[in-house]
């Protein structure tokens, strides 16, 4: 038998190869919601355990329906709203929100198929928080992320247990996004904070600013530092695991695919643009191609959608460039990796068109 684990990587890769082809809620709820509650533990075809378009009476409002509501003993333990793979997911006004006022579930779960957000009431009894204490994305899951989810399976379920580690995993997943934030785009306070460990002096405006870009770089280049050490261990395991008596029988022409190298700092390149845009795209969306002479960054893996492009194989002739409305190319050199955080501002308005765009396609 399948183990736990098994069966969410199973489901993530399921979600990669079938998104694409979901063009309504419908069908997302069909082929990912689905089955991501069938690995749960849940029999998806017995009303008496997954109720779909569960009825809720909220004062005057009446008939209004939750995608599903999980029971156990008899009454509602979860609360499942869902929305199209490609839809943002928000509380602001959802109905999911407003039941779990009235609702003796304890958790509440807001889902597009591919992320799932989990809520329950840690701040005031009954009323559910707003911000979710536990984000999983199918499409970048982490070994802790399956331990945590394993606590919602039927067999384990547990409702003291979830709670216990709740609170601890609502503030680990928040300083984790302002520190996201703060890596990208460090804030006066955080500057100011680590201007004073190494600056004696009154820290004025004109040294504000300085250290801003000071703080920038060297967050820069302690990532590209810790990206670059992983990559070196990995592959001097790789190259410790081939055998030394290995022999090459024969040499055939290469390809225009085998002469493209990706190299470290492309890597490095890649995951610095992905910091910065992912407060406005979602990580999983933000891929890349290497190409000879470019290594070109995309959203969707779709090049009708580029982000921008590195030219990083000349030691003194480095770039990044932007592709205009006209579709040519515009290009600013850069010294290394770290003046990629001047065109932040510039990568976020790529991202954003990206993002009213796909809101666009939705509606």
């Amino acid at each position: 038998m399948m183990d736990f684990k098994d069966a969410i990587k199973q489901i993530s890769e399921r979600a990669e190869k079938l998104k694409d082809n979901l063009q309504t809620e419908e069908a997302t709820k069909n082929a990912l919601v689905l089955p991501f509650l069938q690995a749960l533990g849940y029999d998806v075809f017995n009303p008496l355990e997954v109720t779909p378009e569960f009825v809720c009476d909220i004062g005057t409002k009446k008939g209004e329906k939750i995608d599903y509501a999980i029971f156990k003993d008899g009454q509602p333990i979860m609360l499942i709203e869902c929305k199209h793979w490609r839809q943002d997911l928000t509380l602001h006004d959802n109905q999911l929100l407003r039941y779990f006022h009235v609702s003796n579930a304890k958790f509440g779960i807001l889902t597009n198929g591919l992320i799932y957000k989990f809520y329950t009431d840690l701040q005031t009894p009954n009323k559910m928080d707003e911000k979710p204490f536990l984000e999983v994305n199918l499409l970048d899951i982490r070994n802790n992320q399956i331990e945590e989810l394993k606590k919602f399976h039927k067999t384990y379920f547990d409702i003291d247990s979830i709670m216990s580690s709740a609170n601890e995993l609502k503030y680990t997943s928040e300083l984790k996004n302002i520190l996201s934030k703060e890596f990208s785009n460090p804030s006066p306070e955080l500057v100011k904070f680590l201007a004073k460990q190494v600056h004696d002096g009154m820290i004025t405006p004109k040294l504000l600013e300085q250290f801003t870009i000071l703080v920038r770089q060297s967050i820069a280049i302690h990532i590209s530092d810790i990206i670059s050490d992983r990559l070196k261990t990995a592959l001097k395991t790789e190259t410790s695991e081939i055998s030394p008596n290995a022999t090459i029988d024969s040499v055939t022409p290469e390809s225009n695919e085998e002469k493209i190298v990706t190299t470290e700092e492309e890597i490095e390149g890649f995951f610095i643009v992905k910091s910065i845009i992912r407060s406005k795209i979602t990580p999983e969306r933000i891929t890349y191609r290497d190409a000879q002479s470019y290594f070109a960054i995309f959203v969707d893996d779709n090049n009708r959608k580029p982000v921008c492009r590195l030219y990083l194989n000349s030691e003194t002739n480095k770039q990044i460039a932007f592709i205009g409305e006209d579709k040519k190319e515009i290009r600013h050199k850069i010294q290394s990796l770290d003046d990629v955080f001047f065109h932040s501002e510039a990568l976020l308005k790529v991202a954003e068109k990206y993002v009213a765009t796909l809101q666009t396609e939705v509606q």
